[in-house]
């Protein structure tokens, strides 16, 4: 068995960065943009009102002056003539600051009559600057997965596509006699396959698209036709039958396809026997069939893939510290991720471990919001102790 840290290292070594491609920016969402985005202009690309009110020169805006309003500035159509002292420009937010005015006094604190207002009072003077958002030339630096936020960022700096990392394809392949897909009705001796759906929403949370193939039955002959149908993916990911019993046969399936394995079996728990290696030109993954194994497994190994294949950095799971809630036994030889409630805390949040830690649990799973993770030979520790945990 080999530790968490240097399985992950091994996986990241199989997961090259994929080709890149041009994607208009309105299918962008989500994808990782690499190399860099320059801002084509300035924001705003020139000085312009924050407020509704009148432009006027700052030496004129004094309380209790009277100016002339010769004309109306809004957002699309300038004033376009130059403004002289003693008169002012009817403004609205937006609108870009005509030649010759450096001040805006919002409507609230002027008193009109006619063509002629009266400033009653004077505060900020509410224009902003041109390129007081960035100015042309400007770079947001990759890779980075383009948030909303950046979106609207890159279509202010007229930015209409980005060059970003090709999709990674995963092909999901679960394995055994005793399982059926959802809405099925299941044998006297079978359950309903489960962890299959968690560990593909979590591969397209992160960017990629995926195929679930057929269940693969406990043949050779079944193994070897589902695995004819995984061609083409950059990930294959198969479920259950990597261990060692008479009827796992994902390793002889696989080996007789050409896989070079970089490890089996990782001293931690939940899910010890992960296979994992090159299948031909794909990344494959063999997950063990429990389903808590399986999806932590996914979270530790098949997530930081999927982003290392996108082209970014620092991929490696991130722990967060937390405080006990509860005291902990000393730990075994292996690494425990054990299944936690996550709750706000001061200073740290407060994560709890479920009294059962059984592999096949999915509804702990689904109430718990982080893994606690115990390091091998952990000493027990007392409710407060900080540890560190990983988020779910």
């Amino acid at each position: 068995m080999i530790p968490v840290e240097e399985a992950l290292a091994r996986v990241l070594a199989l997961a090259m960065p994929l080709p890149a491609e041009d994607v208009p920016l309105a299918e962008a969402a989500g994808r990782v943009m690499l190399g860099s985005a320059i801002a084509a202009r300035a924001q705003p690309p020139f000085a312009a009102s924050a407020m509704d009110g009148y432009a006027m020169a700052a030496t004129d805006a004094r309380p209790g002056a009277r100016l002339r309003v010769v004309g109306t500035a809004q957002a699309g159509a300038r004033f376009a003539a130059a403004v002289a002292p003693g008169v002012a420009v009817r403004i609205f937010t937006g609108a870009p600051m005509p030649q010759g005015t450096d001040h805006v006094v919002i409507q609230e604190d002027v008193e009109v009559s006619g063509d002629t207002i009266t400033l009653r009072a004077v505060g900020n003077t509410n224009v902003r600057p041109m390129g007081a958002d960035f100015a042309a030339g400007a770079r947001l630096d990759g890779p980075r997965r383009l948030r909303p936020a950046d979106l609207a960022l890159l279509a202010a700096m007229n930015v209409p596509h980005v060059r970003a990392a090709r999709r990674p394809e995963v092909a999901f392949i679960a394995t055994g006699d005793e399982l059926v897909m959802p809405g099925a009705t299941p044998g006297p001796d079978q359950i309903v396959a489960s962890n299959l759906f968690a560990l593909r929403a979590m591969a397209e949370a992160e960017g990629a698209r995926t195929r679930l193939l057929p269940i693969a039955r406990d043949t050779l002959d079944s193994l070897d036709t589902v695995l004819e149908l995984a061609e083409g993916a950059d990930v294959v990911v198969t479920i259950g039958g990597a261990s060692v019993g008479d009827h796992d046969l994902v390793a002889q399936a696989v080996r007789a396809r050409g896989f070079a394995p970089a490890f089996w079996k990782i001293a931690m728990r939940p899910g010890k026997p992960l296979m994992a290696g090159r299948l031909n030109e794909a990344l494959m993954l063999g997950l063990p069939g429990n389903p808590v194994s399986a999806i932590v497994c996914g979270h530790l190994f098949l997530l930081p893939a999927l982003r290392a294949l996108q082209g970014l950095r620092d991929v490696a799971p991130r722990p967060v510290a937390a405080r006990l809630g509860r005291a902990v036994a000393e730990n075994g030889p292996r690494a425990h991720y054990m299944r936690a409630r996550l709750v706000p805390g001061d200073p740290l949040p407060v994560a709890t471990p479920f009294d059962s830690q059984d592999s096949a649990l999915l509804g702990l799973l689904a109430e718990a919001g982080a893994l606690l993770i115990r390091p091998p030979h952990a000493p027990a520790l007392a409710e407060g102790a900080e540890v560190a945990c990983l988020p779910l």
